[in-house]
């Protein structure tokens, strides 16, 4: 009995996986004058980000907020509280846990993070409301691949 053999892989451009590799680079790239006009990277607003939405955030829950690994947040935690972007505190029910929550300069600095979306958006030519539906389209392919059923 014959058996099939696997199909060829497709062409780069016809896959998936890389369309939304080569759209994150061109995002970084935008983003990076922007981001070195506020002397922080792309990773670190992120994480101010994640801890706008929830001060107080463990390390470990921007993390997960992030899909990332601690190890991988707590150098970033550093560098913003070395610039004076985040503070650190010892949790005062549970000492093993630290809580990070933004300083006056990190609130200011997460409000002047406000220009990158619309840039974005102006830059992509997409409407808004393309936009908005390409991001609802992008959050189901992710949760489709991260849902462990």
């Amino acid at each position: 009995m014959a058996v099939d053999p696997p199909p060829a892989p497709l062409p780069l451009d016809e896959q998936l996986c890389f369309s939304l590799y080569a759209a994150t680079i061109a995002i970084n790239r935008a983003y990076k004058p922007m981001l070195d006009r506020l002397g922080i990277t792309y990773p670190q607003f992120l994480v101010l980000q994640a801890i706008r939405e929830q001060d107080g955030r463990t390390i470990g829950q921007i993390a997960e907020r992030l899909s990332l690994e601690s190890s991988t947040i707590t150098p970033l935690i550093k560098r913003l509280e070395a610039v004076g972007l985040v503070s650190r505190a010892r949790d005062t029910r549970d000492e093993r846990q630290v809580r990070i929550s933004l300083t006056e300069a990190g609130v200011q600095r997460w409000r002047e993070t406000g220009c990158l979306g619309p840039a974005l958006l102006q830059r992509s030519g997409l409407a808004p409301a393309d936009a908005i539906d390409l991001n609802a389209k992008i959050k189901t392919l992710h949760a489709a691949l991260t849902d462990p059923g």
